[in-house]
């Protein structure tokens, strides 16, 4: 993955895993593999954790805690109505941010 491409994906990561969860709810694992069969295959497990917890303790998802056969309990996120709320921004935010940048390529060619 390109410096390029990594900055970018900061910026819209989070979005990204609440639009995964927008179709069911699913674990960390889970998640990190459906973006991967998306094509996002340089992302690592950890960046994904690490956004789980902040949209969690940002109150975008819900949480629910499975018993595992095999450690601890694992844990199902789903999206929330305030997440809901958040993802539709996100779209309508790249949509204008998409659109414009159309222009500016159309523009310089």
């Amino acid at each position: 993955m390109t410096k390029l491409m990594t900055e970018m994906l900061k910026g819209t990561l989070e979005g990204i895993i609440l639009a995964s969860l927008s179709g069911r709810p699913a674990y960390g694992y889970e998640i990190t593999a459906r973006l991967r069969e998306q094509g996002f295959t340089d992302i690592a497990e950890g960046t994904i954790y690490a956004l789980l917890i902040r949209v969690e303790k940002r109150g975008l998802v819900d949480v629910e805690k499975i018993p595992s056969e095999k450690g601890p309990p694992r844990k199902m996120h789903s999206l929330n109505a305030r997440g809901q709320e958040y993802l539709e921004e996100f779209w309508r935010t790249w949509s204008f941010l998409t659109e414009r940048l159309e222009q500016l390529r159309e523009g310089a060619e």
